[in-house]
């Protein structure tokens, strides 16, 4: 890749484009792709204008929504080339690229399109923001149950040539509605003459239009399919979510739980093209919010004055205790947010997992509790005792917080991803100061 990188720079600097030209389009639409990331923005805008129009619409899908963004800046001086590309590009990929555009940008663009794609692109606009219908791509094939084996092909060669897959055609009544598919594989092994009534199961999986894009994801897992239709509340089909779009969204989703583990704000795509207020801004609300949640385990610590200035070796494994109690309640909280998210655990379970946790943080808590007593019998025999009771109770209040919170969450109908580290490292800190110093003022008479 670093020599095609190579050759393709040289080209350029010879200003050679005729070649670059032949050779650019002979590449894979992938090694495209990572060619314009890494050229410079002018010779990047050159090498895709240079790009044949089905090469444009394969490579303009793989880029990322700042990149596609650019491009078509870029070719705004020319509208036609604007409207062959977004005319050319799936409905589905082309919705996704203009969701990511505020409406002022986007409606100029949506006008360049023909009258027949514009009306797919508003009716795809229409549908909620993170629903099915946003995924979804009105190019597919459906036969009917009275169609013989032989019609059906005929009919496929007539209409396919714009699916977005063939490897699962879909069977409608005449209403339109939803009553069944078939995999390809099926009608080949088929005799000409059976009619496709005789191969049906009238077994389906199908998706609504209103859906959470999140619903998807778990049923194309729990399915294993390529591709699911989707029907609006009358189960009528209206078009086809494939298997690299919902790769698409559990990517983003896993992206954005990702930084909202990390209590940032949203997740910022090219960090790099990123503006420093943006950066900044994407992170200072959590940060801020958590500076005054620290301020309780000041406020709890000031109560317990004359016991760290008689004790002034408790001050040591402070932050040891309640570290260890943050560490153990992320360490719950990632686990149950990512039950929660593949669908391992469902909201009423969390009665049958506090038991076990319980059990497990116990266990846990004795384990370190040993541990920081073999430093404190050395450092300071006095507060053995106080160390190791708290090490036990502090890893197991954490370990709980980090298991409850994410169900919380989820029962208030926000994003458990929410309940994130820092969030329950904070309120594991509040308790574990509480803990340890309630324990220390118990045990030498305070």
């Amino acid at each position: 890749m670093i020599e095609i990188k190579t050759n393709f720079l040289e080209l350029i600097g010879n200003k050679n484009w005729r070649l670059v030209k032949l050779s650019l389009n002979e590449l894979d639409a992938n090694d495209v792709v990572r060619v314009l990331q890494d050229a410079q923005k002018r010779e990047k805008i050159i090498l895709f204008r240079l790009l044949t129009r089905e090469r444009k619409k394969k490579v303009f899908k793989l880029l990322s929504p700042s990149d596609q963004i650019e491009f078509v800046r870029a070719l705004g001086g020319r509208p036609h080339k604007v409207a062959n590309l977004l005319n050319d590009i799936k409905p589905d990929d082309r919705t996704t690229f203009f969701k990511e555009l505020p409406k002022h940008v986007a409606q100029p663009l949506i006008q360049l399109l023909s009258p027949e794609e514009r009306e797919i692109t508003n009716v795809l606009l229409s549908y909620p923001k993170n629903s099915v219908g946003r995924l979804m791509t009105p190019e597919f094939v459906a036969i009917k149950p009275g169609f013989s084996v032989a019609s059906s092909f005929e009919y496929i060669r007539n209409n396919g040539r714009d699916s977005e897959t063939l490897n699962v055609i879909f069977i409608v009544d005449h209403a339109g509605k939803m009553i069944g598919d078939i995999r390809i594989g099926e009608l080949l092994l088929a005799a000409p003459q059976q009619f496709v009534e005789e191969l049906m199961d009238y077994r389906f999986v199908v998706l609504n239009a209103m859906d959470d894009q999140e619903t998807a994801v778990k049923l194309f897992k729990k399915y294993d399919r390529v591709a699911l239709p989707v029907v609006n509340k009358e189960g009528v089909l209206l078009g086809i979510v494939t298997f690299d779009d919902i790769m698409d969204v559990e990517e983003q989703e896993s992206t954005e739980d990702f930084h909202k583990f990390g209590s940032i704000q949203s997740a910022i795509s090219d960090p790099i093209k990123a503006k420093i207020f943006d950066l900044y801004k994407n992170r200072v609300v959590w940060l801020f919010v958590l500076v005054f949640m620290n301020v309780f385990s000041g406020e709890a610590m000031s109560n317990f004055e004359d016991v760290i200035q008689s004790y002034v070796p408790l001050v040591f494994f402070l932050p040891l205790l309640i570290d260890s109690g943050g560490n153990a309640g992320s360490q719950s909280a990632t686990l149950m947010i990512r039950y929660l998210a593949v669908g391992g655990v469902k909201l009423n379970d969390w009665h049958k997992l506090v038991g076990k946790e319980f059990i497990v943080s116990f266990f846990l808590g004795i384990t370190m509790a040993i541990g920081v007593a073999a430093v404190a019998s050395f450092r300071a025999p006095e507060i053995v005792v106080v160390v190791g009771i708290s090490m036990i109770l502090m890893v197991m209040i954490g370990s709980l917080i980090g298991l409850l919170l994410p169900f919380v969450f989820t029962k208030l109908n926000l994003d458990p991803a929410t309940a994130s580290a820092p969030l329950v490292t904070s309120l594991s800190d509040i308790c574990g100061v509480i803990i340890y110093f309630s324990i220390a003022a118990w045990f030498f008479g305070f």
